[in-house]
């Protein structure tokens, strides 16, 4: 059964994380939390363009400002079901 995670990237003083929001209901095929956090990471920059999100952020967001991106729906064993990512405008950090 595939989940979906929202994910965003927040801005720190001294770095961008990527923040995934996990249901509460989520499937127990997740055990890995490092290797999910990768999986979720892969699948926005393999549909995002990294630099231009990032770049984005940094100008437009406030230390501490999470900037949503989208959803993405995957399957445990790793698979992208479903993704509905689109890149920050500048406005959406304000």
């Amino acid at each position: 059964m595939a989940d979906t995670f929202g994910v965003g990237i927040q801005l720190t003083e001294t770095e961008f994380r990527v923040v995934v929001h996990v249901p509460s209901d989520i499937d127990s095929g997740w055990t890995d939390p490092e290797a999910f956090q990768q999986l979720v990471a892969e699948a926005v920059w393999d549909r995002l363009e990294k630099e231009s999100v990032l770049r984005t952020v940094a100008e437009a967001a406030e230390s501490g400002e999470t900037v949503s991106l989208g959803t993405v729906t995957l399957d445990p064993d790793g698979s992208v079901v479903a993704s509905d990512l689109s890149p920050p405008e500048p406005s959406d950090a304000e």
